[in-house]
């Protein structure tokens, strides 16, 4: 059964820009390179600016696991860090039959 997987990320409004862009030209494009990855979108809050949701749905959490412990995970997780006050809360979803 598959696993959507949602990442909420807060960044201070000031770094939008730059959180959209590292996400555009890596962090999307090293998530959806990951074996069992079917899909990652990114998604900007309207209603809050600086707050965004990274969709990935994944084929199973053995590919989950095994992209946590790449170096594409710990590179994506260091260009967050870079951002100020951003914070990430991270949460697993499957679908009911």
């Amino acid at each position: 059964m598959p696993i959507v997987r949602l990442i909420h990320v807060n960044v201070d409004p000031s770094q939008a820009a730059d959180a959209e862009r590292v996400w555009k030209e890596d962090c999307g494009p090293r998530m959806i390179g990951q074996q069992g990855c079917n899909s990652e979108q990114l998604l900007k809050c309207i209603d809050s600016p600086g707050e965004y949701i990274s969709y990935a749905e994944w084929d199973s959490q053995e590919d989950i696991d095994r992209y946590r412990e790449s170096e594409d995970h710990q590179a994506i997780q260091s260009h967050a860090r870079s951002l100020q006050g951003a914070r990430a809360v991270v949460k697993r979803y499957e679908p009911i039959d």
